[in-house]
């Protein structure tokens, strides 16, 4: 069953696909700010940087970012094929205790179709609240929405070393639209031009601080790799 976030009122128990980027945690928020319960996190490691269902930047932190959300976190490793990694979300979504699943998709029928398909295999309802909203508004209230998050990878004409670390606020966000009329580039990163690394959100227990990370990069654009990051003083 496809279905969005619109319309449920019934509080429900559910686990967010989460890879530490901007868009899994602005879609767990607006399904807490739902009043379900979101808990735990499910993250998929492949072990191909290039896997083209998920996220692969700065996975060694998921630890500690799911400790800085206070969730409870699965995670389960993948070769970063589309066999290998459907099979690894299709195993640990199984036997989980909950009613329905979070993803942060926007744009992508290619991961929206592939996630769906292994819900609906367990039964699990599948929730998207980011799905197809109009991107420009969808980023800024991304951003008002009190999310923090920085730039860690960028693949995209444009997008040079020097967008590495930086914070994505609505100052970024005029840069990118500017770039994005040029270039073509999708505002929200949707097409894989950049990716990012959330450091504190209104549901945030305690922010991320980077402390060391280093730059790699290549032919293909560049990655900031956290080297050392710790937990923040607790928020009050």
């Amino acid at each position: 069953m496809k279905i969005g976030a619109v319309g449920i009122s019934v509080p429900m128990k559910l686990a967010a696909l989460y890879s530490g980027g901007k868009d899994s945690t602005y879609a767990m928020q607006i399904m807490e700010q739902q009043g379900h319960e979101v808990d735990p996190l499910v993250s998929i490691v492949p072990t191909d940087p290039h896997s083209w269902l998920f996220h692969t930047p700065n996975m060694h932190l998921m630890p500690l970012l799911a400790e800085a959300l206070g969730k409870n976190l699965v995670t389960v490793s993948s070769p970063g094929t589309e066999p290998g990694d459907l099979e690894a979300l299709h195993d640990v979504l199984d036997g989980l205790e909950v009613e329905g699943v979070v993803t942060g998709a926007i744009a992508s029928d290619y991961q929206w179709d592939r996630i769906n398909g292994v819900c609906e295999d367990l039964g699990f309802r599948v929730f998207s609240p980011l799905w197809r909203k109009e991107q420009s508004m969808l980023m800024h209230d991304l951003v008002s929405s009190g999310i923090r998050s920085a730039i860690v990878a960028v693949q995209a004409e444009g997008l040079g070393p020097e967008w590495l670390g930086q914070i994505l606020d609505e100052g970024t966000l005029e840069r990118l639209a500017a770039l994005a009329a040029i270039k073509g580039i999708n505002l929200s990163g949707e097409g894989g031009e950049y990716e990012t690394l959330t450091l504190d959100s209104p549901f945030h227990l305690r922010r991320i601080e980077i402390k060391a990370a280093g730059r790699r990069l290549g032919r293909d654009g560049g990655l900031l790799s956290v080297t050392e990051a710790v937990l923040g003083v607790g928020k009050q």
